[in-house]
C-alpha cells in the first residue's frame, strides 16, 4: 500500500498551461487594466465605447434656461497667434466652451464629437467654439489635434477663469447663450453630436 508521500510523487504536477487556462479571465483582466493605467488612447476607446450605448449624450434641459446664470461668466483668452479676447465680446453668438488636455482620456473620448459638432457649425456666423488647452505645453495640445486630424481651433485661458465656469475638472463643457449666459455646464465626458443636442445648439441660435 502506498503512503501518502509516495501518492504526492507520482502525482503529475500541474502544467503552466492548466493554470492560464484555468485563470484566463483573471489574466486577462489584469493585463486589460494594466494596459487602462499605463494607454490614455486604450482608456478613451473604452469611454468611446461607452458613449456610444447612448448614456452619455450631452443635453440642456428647458429648466436650465429658466435658471441661466449670467455671473462671473466672462474670461481672457488667447488663439494661437496670441491674440487676446475676451469672452465678453462674444456677445450676441452661442458659445460653446469646452476645457481639456491632451493627456486626459476623457477628453480624447468626447473629441470627436466635438469635432463632428464643429464641423456642422462652424460656418455658422451665430456659433462660435472656444476649445481651451489645458495642457502644459500647449505644443502638446496642438500635436494631439494634428495627429487626429482634428480641425476644431485650440486656445488657451489668459489669467483666471471664473469658477462658475471651470474650477479645474477636465473635461469640463459650457454652453452661453447669445447673453452670456451659462445654458449647459457638464464637467465630465459626453457625446455633443447626438441629434438631440446638436437640435438644442439650433435653438439656441435661434432665439
Amino acid at each position: 500500500m502506498l503512503n501518502n508521500k509516495e501518492v504526492s510523487k507520482k502525482k503529475p504536477p500541474a502544467s503552466k498551461w492548466q493554470y492560464i487556462k484555468k485563470n484566463a479571465f483573471t489574466i486577462v483582466m489584469v493585463i486589460f487594466v494594466g494596459i487602462m493605467f499605463v494607454s490614455p488612447d486604450a482608456k478613451s476607446f473604452v469611454l468611446r465605447q461607452l458613449m456610444a450605448t447612448g448614456l452619455f449624450n450631452a443635453s440642456m434641459d428647458k429648466k436650465d434656461a429658466a435658471t441661466a446664470s449670467q455671473a462671473n461668466t466672462d474670461f481672457d483668452f488667447t488663439d494661437e497667434k496670441g491674440n487676446v479676447q475676451n469672452t465678453a465680446s462674444l456677445r450676441g453668438k452661442v458659445v460653446f466652451i469646452n476645457f481639456w488636455a491632451s493627456w486626459c482620456p476623457p477628453c480624447r473620448a468626447e473629441f470627436p464629437s466635438i469635432e463632428t459638432l464643429y464641423t456642422q457649425f462652424k460656418n455658422n456666423p451665430d456659433m462660435v467654439f472656444l476649445t481651451i488647452n489645458e495642457d502644459n505645453d500647449p505644443a502638446a495640445g496642438k500635436a494631439y489635434l494634428e495627429k487626429e486630424k482634428f480641425s476644431v481651433p485650440m486656445y488657451q485661458s489668459n489669467g483666471n477663469v471664473p469658477a462658475e465656469i471651470y474650477s479645474g475638472s477636465l473635461p469640463t463643457t459650457v454652453v452661453l447663450d447669445k447673453k452670456g449666459k451659462v445654458r449647459l455646464h457638464h464637467a465630465g465626458f459626453a457625446n455633443y453630436a447626438s441629434d438631440k443636442f446638436v437640435k438644442q445648439i439650433e435653438e439656441l441660435i435661434n432665439e
